[in-house]
């Protein structure tokens, strides 16, 4: 049975969402979807592996954190942790943080099977449970902030947690998406929408109740949300699709690839 089905969605409806109604719709979602998610992507992130994006683009290789070896390292929207289990085979001390208590259970069972364990908080991003200044370095590969209302919150949540001179590096799907379907193949380069209209896309049972929602914010209103929490943009990472890699990774593809991206890495500091 599929999350959909689980949940009893019966359509999408474009309106506003508030941050309590999408933060209990993402905790459903990803607690509903989370074992077929892992069935079909598990090998594409591995068990213990930092893979920021469907073009495949991996921290072993981009150095995007820098050398975090003896740092702590809080990771934002982890899921089932796989790149937190990577962090801790590199040296650092990580803490793996999730909105869905089931995503948490399948990291947990991994981190036993990989002999990783990495320490595993539940709780929603706008929201971290950490004191002031207690991280050397924040990350996210597409976890929490594109399914957040008020991801301005996140970022000066981030910037709370971190200690002068922390990173905060994330990575969401690349804003100009937005005016496209989720399609891989050919219908999936027609522009559907305007890239300005922020209202959210959002999926719905029979009594109008949201069962998943996801945001959208322009460039410039990523910029300035990371601008206003104090962070410097240090660099925005937009990885090309690599020649002959043939994975269909939801909407990602390499007909897409080819013409335009897919995935935006925003680099930062605190300073």
């Amino acid at each position: 049975m599929s999350a959909e089905e689980r949940l009893g969605t019966t359509g999408v409806a474009r309106r506003n969402v508030d941050a309590t109604e999408s933060e209990r719709a993402s905790r459903m979602w990803w607690d509903a979807d989370a074992e077929d998610y892992l069935a079909e992507h598990g090998r594409d992130i591995g068990d213990a592996d930092f893979v920021w994006c469907p073009e495949g683009l991996r921290e072993e290789d981009a150095h995007l954190l820098g050398d975090v070896a003896g740092l702590r390292v809080l990771e934002v929207g982890c899921g089932s942790a796989p790149c937190s289990r990577w962090l801790a085979r590199v040296g650092a001390r990580p803490v793996a943080l999730d909105l869905s208590g089931t995503m948490l259970k399948h990291a947990a069972a991994l981190g036993q099977a990989t002999g990783i364990a990495v320490p595993l908080v539940q709780a929603g991003a706008e929201r971290l449970p950490f004191a002031d200044g207690s991280f050397d370095v924040a990350c996210s590969a597409f976890g929490a902030v594109p399914f957040v209302a008020e991801p301005e919150r996140v970022m000066r949540e981030v910037a709370r947690v971190l200690r002068p001179g922390g990173r905060w590096v994330f990575a969401v799907n690349h804003p100009m998406r937005w005016m496209f379907s989720d399609d891989p193949g050919p219908d999936g380069l027609t522009v559907q929408q305007s890239y300005f209209d922020r209202t959210p896309y959002v999926e719905v049972d029979a009594s109008g109740r949201a069962t998943y929602v996801e945001h959208h914010r322009t460039l410039g209103d990523r910029v300035r949300d990371l601008v206003a929490a104090g962070l410097v943009l240090d660099d925005i990472v937009e990885p090309e699709w690599p020649e002959g890699r043939e994975t269909v990774w939801g909407q990602w593809s390499p007909l897409r690839g080819a013409l335009f991206p897919g995935t935006a890495i925003f680099a930062t500091h605190k300073p």
